[in-house]
């Protein structure tokens, strides 16, 4: 009879499996790996070497409360000499002695999550259990078997392992980006979002069945959209669009999601005071980029907010430019959402790629505040029945704007605006910090006979008049320099393009306003004027909009909304014309000192000029960046930034990795908000 086979020790090889899975720079003390590809361990056996054909090893892996083999939750396979892709499997590696070298492998379409895996030994039927590890497994866009698999390796290093990216803001003529460090590596992120997983609502209903379907992009996608925001669980992130945050931090104020996965964490699992819709999207997006699903944070320009599922929005204004009536439906300046990509075979061939998910809570899906994934290709092709959601965003994109001039004798005059919605919708290009414009993959081109069938598939008859030709134009235009803390120019330009002159009255109005759409105060106003424009001229009526004005109006997002009504005495027409104005903040200068090298000090220089006529209080840096800095780094100034004065400090960093990285910066004060920053700085790697 042989001597039973005793495991002694036993290594996991984290740091090199984490090499060959690309989840080393996760931090993490345990084993990480990715579904479908084949990770190492060594076994080392007391007293003597394993011999086949009288031992007999296997392997346990189980993961989730309850698990079992007909919920893919657990798996036992024994060591072979070939493996099976289908399947958990175990193949020799190598013998040295008496340590043996094993390669496990889980399925390409395996659950993911926290796993235990136990090593099992038998020889002449004596036998031992080993509780040999803990290890996590995570979704695998690099295996052509995965649902999540992308075929692009410049593409997977942007929408996987890329830490640090950009988020579009502004308007639709004004466009800018603010940086973000999504920092789905950092320690203890993995750790948050598995617990994620694990408190959210279908985990706390049906242990099991949820987590039987970890295997599905699909499934996780909607989860993680429910969670990120709080309304109908313990989500991550309290939205609030009121500009009252002082219980908490100002959506203006967060520069990556590290910190609220962290606070969120920290706090119990209480939702974090405050997001808005590109705060709730990045968070989205670090959760999904952590777990294996290539995923991209985009922005939509002038993003309609359908709640009657009619695709129009109705404005009714009076003939100054003011609001008449409120109406739920708004127009966004801006809206951001998450793309991740995963094949959809839950759908009919074709609706694989890009998927659209919606953590901002904003209307509810199947009886929860989540949306998506929705299909890119659907919501161009107007497909409106399949899974998920797929009307509302189409409606974010396509919706008809109908402003209604109601004036002084109640007669209603319509002005319909067919191409104000989605616009420019954008993303950060991959290995680029510039922009990439992907309207096209959402709608063709406005006027297509391919856009007018699409709508008829949507059940949406688009309206005959479309933008009004009368002969007569008009625009609003934007002096240079509409900066925080300086006066500037708006001016109503028209254009009498027929062979008559024309006697025409103008009309111009100012109010601040917020990003989704929100009116505020008003800060400019010129009464109506009338002017006589000849045969083919131009004339422009000018509107001077005062810091004095606008000084304690503006909200944090710095938007002014200018509504400009010419009406032609001639016909009784009118004419109207909406633009949405960013007052931008000065700009924040970053310097390096020194040359970057990996674990070697370096210095940063941080500067930013008070541009207003007063001294700034209260003034906060805020740095991070991942592979840079030790979490956030948090500088108060102790004295005021006198006007036209210089706020500079210097700070130490240590990269911990070479490549390119992305260092952060926020600036805050009692006077101005939401300042960023950033620098791209490119660590060479330590010298052998």
């Amino acid at each position: 009879m042989a001597e039973e086979l005793v495991l002694e020790t036993w290594d996991l090889h984290c740091d090199r499996n984490g090499q060959e899975h690309r989840t080393a720079d996760m931090g993490c003390k345990q084993l990480v790996v990715r579904r479908g590809q084949p990770f190492t361990i060594t076994l080392r056996f007391s007293g003597r070497e394993y011999q086949e054909g009288v031992d007999k090893i296997s392997f346990n892996v189980q993961t989730g409360p309850c698990p079992s083999e007909t919920s893919g939750t657990s798996s036992h396979f024994v060591l072979t000499d070939c493996p099976e892709e289908s399947c958990w499997s175990a193949v020799i590696q190598q013998q040295d002695g008496e340590s043996l070298s094993v390669s496990l492998c889980s399925p390409p379409d395996a659950r993911i999550g926290r796993y235990s895996m136990t090593l099992e030994t038998c020889t002449d039927y004596q036998g031992s259990s080993y509780q040999i590890g803990d290890f996590v497994l995570l979704f695998n866009p690099w295996h052509p078997e995965d649902t999540v698999f992308l075929r692009d390796e410049n593409e997977r290093r942007e929408y996987v392992l890329s830490q640090h990216g950009l988020i579009y803001q502004g308007t639709y003529k004004y466009i800018f980006s603010i940086p973000w460090n999504f920092g789905q590596f950092e320690d203890e992120i993995l750790a948050i979002c598995l617990d994620m997983l694990d408190i959210n609502p279908k985990h706390l209903r049906d242990q099991n069945q949820d987590c039987s379907r970890r295997n599905d992009p699909v499934y996780i996608g909607r989860v993680v959209s429910a969670m990120v925001n709080c309304n109908d669980d313990q989500g991550v992130l309290w939205g609030r669009w009121d500009n009252c945050y002082d219980d908490g931090m100002s959506p203006m104020s967060w520069i990556g999601s590290v910190d609220v996965l962290k606070r969120w964490k920290n706090f119990g699992c209480q939702p974090v005071k405050y997001g808005q819709c590109w705060v709730f999207a990045a968070v989205a997006c670090t959760v999904m980029r952590c777990l294996g699903i290539p995923s991209r944070v985009v922005t939509n320009f002038n993003s309609a907010h359908d709640t009657n599922a009619n695709l129009t929005i109705d404005h009714y204004i009076n003939e100054k430019g003011q609001p008449e009536r409120e109406s739920r439906d708004m127009i966004w300046n801006f809206h951001c959402w998450v793309e991740s990509w995963m094949a959809r075979p839950d759908l009919a061939a074709g609706y694989d790629g890009w998927q659209v998910l919606d953590p901002t809570p904003q209307e509810k899906s199947e009886g929860v505040y989540c949306c998506g994934p929705a299909p890119v290709k659907a919501i161009k092709e107007g497909d409106m029945l399949l899974k998920y959601d797929i009307p509302f965003i189409f409606a974010e994109v396509n919706a008809d704007v109908v402003y209604w001039v109601v004036q002084d004798d109640g007669v209603q005059k319509q002005s319909i605006r067919s191409s104000d919605v989605g616009k420019f919708i954008s993303t950060k290009s991959v290995g680029r910090d510039s922009r990439e414009d992907i309207t096209h993959n959402y709608k063709y081109p406005e006027g297509s006979e391919e856009e007018r069938a699409v709508f008829e598939k949507a059940e949406h008859q688009k309206k005959s008049i479309g933008e009004e030709d009368e002969g007569l134009h008009l625009r609003i235009k934007v002096s240079e320099g509409a900066n925080k803390g300086s006066d500037f120019d708006v001016f109503a330009v028209i254009n009498n393009n027929t062979d008559e002159e024309r006697v025409c009255r103008v009309t111009l109005c100012a109010r601040v306003t917020s990003y989704n759409g929100t009116f505020g105060p008003q800060c400019g106003l010129i009464d109506p004027v009338d002017i006589n424009i000849e045969p083919r001229a131009e004339k422009r009526v000018p509107m001077r909009i005062l810091y004095e004005e606008y000084r304690d109006k503006l909200t944090q997002d710095n938007l002014i909304k200018v509504v400009a009504l010419l009406k032609d005495h001639q016909t009784g027409d009118i004419i109207l014309s909406v633009r949405d104005i960013y007052v931008e903040n000065p700009p924040i200068k970053i310097r390096i000192l020194g040359e970057p090298m990996q674990n070697r000090k370096l210095v940063a220089e941080i500067s930013l000029v008070n541009p207003l006529a007063v001294p700034l209080n209260g003034c906060v840096f805020v740095v991070e960046g991942s592979g840079l800095t030790d979490g956030q780094l948090v500088k108060e100034l102790e004295e005021p930034v006198e006007p036209q004065a210089e706020a500079k400090f210097r700070m130490d960093l240590m990269p911990r990795l070479s490549g390119l990285q992305k260092l952060m910066v926020d600036f805050e004060s009692d006077q101005l908000t939401g300042v960023k920053g950033y620098r791209n700085v490119i660590i060479a790697p330590q010298p052998v």
